[in-house]
């Protein structure tokens, strides 16, 4: 079943990999420096270079990120589009410390206690088994080794979850879940992740690019955009649905350690 999982999560992004690499909502962010902070923070003389796992890449960002303060990062995708982007960036930024590797978050194939840091940007809600992901972070992740995730966030409560979700799936089939704040802590512990602390943010999202990176067909975003005109006016002003069907989510930034 996860396998027919990862093959939609594949083919949804295969011919959209160059799409993410100049997307704004995926280039730009205030949580990179956070992630950068992490690393610079271990830097200490009896300490070798990071060795750092972007789990779920995607276009790569995390990992251009990152690169100039670790001593590797492996930057992991089901998409082998989506890396060969990141492949072909990082060779031409000069970052010759990025290499790849294709598959799925819930099977890591990657030897225990193999990395520094573990870090995750927009991708778990593509996860078939979140708990079982974690699990593998924490068996990769060295003692006292790093880990951020960054994803859109459900508010926790059932009339706002139920909408995201619904609009979610509508405009990208690949979408499995996305998880509140309380749901991510929980999953964490777990997985025996010690969280350190989380922040929620804003995200704002243009209606017409969020669907044409995903290639949402016609009939999906015509179903997405009755939706939220249907929809009630606590759900229209939390969202700021606006009349060309733009609206903000929230995004979830959480960091600790093994």
């Amino acid at each position: 079943m996860s396998g027919k999982h990862e093959a939609v999560v594949a083919r949804q992004f295969g011919s959209q990999a160059s799409a993410y690499l100049t997307s704004a909502v995926h280039a730009q962010g205030a949580e990179f420096e956070r992630l950068r902070t992490m690393l610079s923070a271990r830097t200490d003389a009896s300490l070798a270079p990071a060795r750092v796992l972007d789990l779920g890449c995607g276009a790569g960002h995390v990992s251009f990120q990152v690169a100039p303060l670790a001593g590797e990062v492996v930057a992991y995708d089901l998409s082998p589009d989506m890396l060969a982007v990141v492949a072909d960036t990082a060779a031409a930024r000069g970052l010759g410390n990025v290499t790849t590797q294709q598959g799925a978050a819930e099977r890591l194939p990657f030897a225990d206690a193999s990395f520094d840091a573990v870090f995750s940007r927009y991708s778990a809600h593509h996860w078939s088994d979140l708990a079982q992901a974690l699990r593998e972070v924490r068996r990769v992740l060295r003692p006292g080794g790093l880990l951020a995730f960054v994803d859109v966030a459900l508010p926790g409560r059932p009339l706002l979850d139920t909408y995201l979700q619904t609009a979610e799936v509508l405009r990208d089939n690949s979408h499995v879940r996305d998880y509140s704040a309380g749901e991510w802590l929980q999953q964490c512990a777990e997985a025996g992740l010690r969280v350190e602390g989380h922040a929620m943010q804003r995200l704002r999202l243009e209606f017409t690019s969020w669907v044409e990176r995903m290639r949402t067909p016609e009939v999906y975003r015509a179903a997405i955009r009755q939706f939220q005109s249907a929809v009630g006016e606590e759900v229209r002003e939390y969202f700021e649905i606006e009349e060309d069907g733009s609206f903000s989510t929230d995004v979830i930034v959480l960091w600790g350690r093994r």
